[in-house]
């Protein structure tokens, strides 16, 4: 039997009321279970990673996170991202445990939530959302991390503005936004049909704006580091 939810959408985050409903979904039984779901399924999809360089692998991870998020909203996420950190690096270990790579995972979870939660989903949407985590995680929060990792426990230096590592980041862009696009175009009028998810019942497109907004983005973001790159050498 479902349990009978509001469907209300937000346009924004910044609302008590999609706050309160977002804490409800721990009262859910069904919530919780699909969470612990999702959680065994990134522990195994994060331990499949293709390296492409030194401290540099693709991971697809990020399309558990995306789903889990978007269903049950960010103070969910807060704890299935910390399960999930905590137990990958128990079955699956790279290295020496430390304890602060927990809080790159919350920020990927709790940022897809803020734009996939409760909202009424497009591919701008999408693709803002998918944005957000390549830049506040992948490009400054992780890089400050493995800096504090690389001091502390290994005792070496780490540069905190990786080339190849931005360029991963900006190359599999808009590999992401597409995959992304795709699937939950797929999943979403099942997950609204089971009172899972409300994104509303438009289908997503990729439109040309769409495209030539990936484009723009990553040429600003290239444009943006070259120009660091270019005053560090000064």
């Amino acid at each position: 039997m479902r349990e009978s939810k509001s469907r209300k959408l937000f346009q924004t985050p910044f609302s008590s009321e999609y706050w309160k409903l977002a804490a409800g979904e721990l009262k859910s039984v069904r919530i919780i279970i699909l969470a612990a779901l999702l959680t065994a399924m990134r522990i195994a999809i994060k331990s499949l990673t293709i390296p492409v360089g030194p401290n540099l692998n693709i991971t697809f991870g990020f399309i558990i996170n995306a789903v889990g998020s978007m269903i049950y909203g960010p103070v969910v996420a807060i704890l299935t991202s910390a399960i999930s950190d905590t137990l990958g690096a128990v079955l699956f270990p790279h290295g020496a445990y430390y304890f602060p790579f927990i809080f790159e995972e919350i920020a990927g979870g709790v940022l897809f939530a803020l734009f996939y939660y409760r909202a009424k989903l497009s591919s701008l949407r999408v693709i803002l959302g998918r944005f957000a985590v390549t830049v506040i995680v992948n490009l400054i929060i992780s890089p400050v991390i493995m800096y504090r990792y690389y001091q502390v426990i290994l005792g070496k230096s780490y540069a905190i503005l990786s080339l190849p590592r931005i360029i991963k980041n900006l190359a599999l862009f808009p590999l992401q936004c597409l995959i992304l696009i795709l699937l939950l175009n797929a999943l979403t009028p099942v997950t609204n049909s089971m009172d899972l998810t409300y994104t509303g019942q438009k289908r997503l497109e990729i439109t040309k704006k769409d495209v030539v907004l990936i484009a723009v983005m990553t040429v600003i973001s290239a444009v943006a580091i070259a120009l660091y790159y270019w005053y560090k050498g000064i």
